[in-house]
């Protein structure tokens, strides 16, 4: 499956023009597999031993275009660095304010939300995000044991 959308993400590359470099692969292949939302500095890091010679600008540079051309969102919350989402499908986020994690959420009653809101107000929707803020199952357990 992995595979598959990388090779189908390098043909839209390709047929925007855009030449194919190790380095773009590599860091494609990388958020493919990847079931975090990673930082560019993350990815610079996780590569670093493949690509020494790449640097941190690079990573960054070649998400945007990943995110221009449509199959990489950038994802800002608060003050923190954006962190990046390789994604083909619909999905939500739900976000822990204590240790920053991002976490997919997948609720498919939310997927007609755009039809819903042309048919009740005329309202042509572009797109649409939704964020979940609370805390998750790590920080829970640690508050726990913190009060045991």
């Amino acid at each position: 499956m992995v595979h598959s959308i990388v090779t189908e993400s390098l043909n839209k590359l390709r047929n925007e023009k855009i030449r194919i470099t190790p380095q773009r692969e590599a860091i494609l292949e990388y958020m493919a597999e990847s079931d975090k939302h990673p930082t560019a500095e993350e990815i610079y890091r996780a590569l670093y031993d493949q690509f020494p010679n790449m640097s941190q600008a690079t990573v960054y540079n070649n998400l945007h275009l990943f995110v221009k051309i449509g199959f990489v969102k950038e994802l800002s919350y608060r003050d923190t660095s954006s962190r990046f989402d390789f994604t083909n499908t619909q999905h939500y986020h739900a976000i822990c304010e204590k240790c920053g994690a991002v976490v997919d959420l997948y609720y498919p009653v939310l997927d007609d939300i755009e039809m819903v809101a042309k048919s009740l107000i005329g309202f042509e929707v572009s797109h649409h995000k939704m964020e979940v803020y609370g805390t998750c199952p790590d920080c829970l357990e640690k508050e726990i044991e913190a009060y045991s």
